[in-house]
């Protein structure tokens, strides 16, 4: 008999998300057969930008999510200098990358040591059974010993390096969390002798973290749990919109725009994106392109459960992230997992890093930052890049030199949604199947799937329903 399992919220990532799972016995082990992802909370930022001066877009987008607003920032950015025709300058094209790799880093050492990682360690017992791992579960494969203490020991260094990064991304973005110097054109920031050798002091100390402990440890963890190179494989589709531009016009990233769909890589084109909501709480019609989409909620929507929109392209649920990004520019192809997640963020955690290097020898000390235009009476932009966790687009029009429409689909959308009207499960629902669960009062199993994808829902929706208390909820 099928046992369903729900986990609300699941812990340690940013924002909410419920997951209900259907365990059956098969062949004498329990795993998944069915899964829902349900963000339940309403996305309203589309709606709050309409009817605001372009500009504005920049900075009231970043509040979607605390942990990856420089993203938002730049997809913004991007979007507007298409709607304007206007090309950043290469110090502002050159000084957003630093402060996107910045944020960049410490989202990925975040991921690893504050939320993964808990996953494989028991601390039962240990000086630090307390706040924040406990409550936690304790399972007999979880890490205990020397290999645990060790990573207890990193993820308090951990603390102090995600700090030094959001310093260094500080030092041209004005402030982080949040960019104050992003605008269409470049950035505010002047380029001074001062702060490139503030940036690289900072730099220098965090890639020596990531070198000689953070991508040691990914590649430990993965050695210790060999059975997760195979469990959360999911639809096995990547996408990717490419990031970090390399020259003024785009055409040069330093991780590549493409997709890896049915064992075959391909080209991406935007044409090919729709949002279906055949299961997600909204009345707007389904399958439409985000250039013409809307966002108008009806929370009574019968057999919907989600207010993320399933995106696809050409119809086929693809997954995006860390390792859709390393996968399409042939950095990374060792499978498609749980652990491929894990060891492919911390690789490409160096290649960031590393190429950081070269960014800040490339500044013009006291030379152009930004270039303007005026907001034009009409227009559409589009702007893609990558947020730490996947693809990110924003679809902009403007009418009347105002914001008459604007579109965002997020990397939680894209592996957090829901079944699509054809009635496929989205990319996380997919990797959920099949995994096996030893304990269902404490499935750690399904946790490490969902955590490998670095879910964050304060990026798919954006106001939150009070009044819900939450817990793990086993019923027959």
């Amino acid at each position: 008999m099928a046992t369903v399992v729900t986990i609300s919220p699941v812990t340690r990532i940013e924002g909410h998300l419920d997951v209900e799972l259907t365990v059956e016995s098969i062949g004498g082990q329990q795993q998944v057969i069915d899964a829902k992802c349900t963000g339940p909370m309403f996305r309203g930022f589309e709606r709050i930008l309409v009817g605001r001066a372009p500009r504005d877009a920049v900075q009231l987008s970043q509040r979607i999510c605390g942990v990856c607003p420089v993203s938002h920032a730049m997809a913004a950015s991007m979007a507007l200098e298409q709607a304007f025709s206007l090309t950043p300058t290469d110090n502002g094209r050159i000084t957003r990358n630093l402060v996107l790799g910045a944020n960049y880093i410490q989202s990925h050492v975040l991921h690893f040591y504050h939320l993964a990682a808990l996953d494989y360690i028991n601390t039962t017992g240990t000086a630090i059974a307390m706040s924040p791992w406990k409550p936690h579960f304790a399972l007999p494969d979880m890490l205990t010993g020397p290999a645990a203490n060790d990573l207890i020991d990193h993820y308090v260094q951990a603390l102090a390096i995600r700090r030094k990064a959001h310093q260094m991304g500080a030092v041209f973005a004005g402030r982080l969390p949040g960019v104050a110097s992003f605008l269409p054109g470049g950035s505010t920031e002047v380029i001074t002798s001062d702060a490139i050798t503030r940036f690289q002091a900072l730099l220098t100390e965090i890639r020596s973290f990531v070198d000689t402990v953070y991508v040691p440890d990914a590649q430990l963890l993965a050695s210790l749990y060999p059975a997760y190179k195979q469990i959360g494989r999911g639809c096995g589709n990547l996408i990717a919109y490419g990031v970090f531009d390399l020259n003024a016009a785009g055409t040069s990233k330093l991780l590549a725009r493409g997709r890896y769909t049915g064992g075959q890589l391909d080209t991406v084109d935007l044409n090919q994106i729709r949002e279906y909501v055949q299961y997600s709480w909204y009345s707007s019609a389904s399958g439409l392109h985000p250039s013409v989409g809307a966002t108008d909620v009806q929370y009574d929507k019968s057999g919907a459960y989600s207010f993320i929109k399933a995106p696809r392209y050409q119809n086929v649920v693809h997954e995006v992230g860390p390792l859709a990004r390393m996968w399409v520019n042939g950095d990374y192809r060792v499978g498609i997992s749980t652990m491929d997640r894990i060891v492919a963020r911390a690789l490409e955690t160096k290649k960031v890093a590393d190429a950081m290097v070269d960014w800040l020898g490339q500044l013009v000390v006291g030379g152009p930052v930004y270039a303007h235009k005026s907001v034009p009476a009409s227009a559409t932009g589009i702007g893609l890049t990558e947020a730490p966790r996947g693809a990110l687009g924003h679809w902009v029009s403007i009418d009347s030199s105002v914001l008459s429409g604007y579109q965002v689909i997020t990397p939680t959308a894209w592996n957090c949604s829901p079944r699509d009207d054809q009635g496929q499960l989205g990319a996380m629902e997919q990797a959920l199947v099949g995994t096996p669960i030893s304990d269902l009062s404490q499935p750690i199993e399904a946790l490490r799937v969902i955590h490998s994808f670095d879910p964050c829902l304060a990026c798919s929706v954006h106001t939150v329903r009070p009044g819900k208390r939450a817990a793990v909820v086993i019923a027959g």
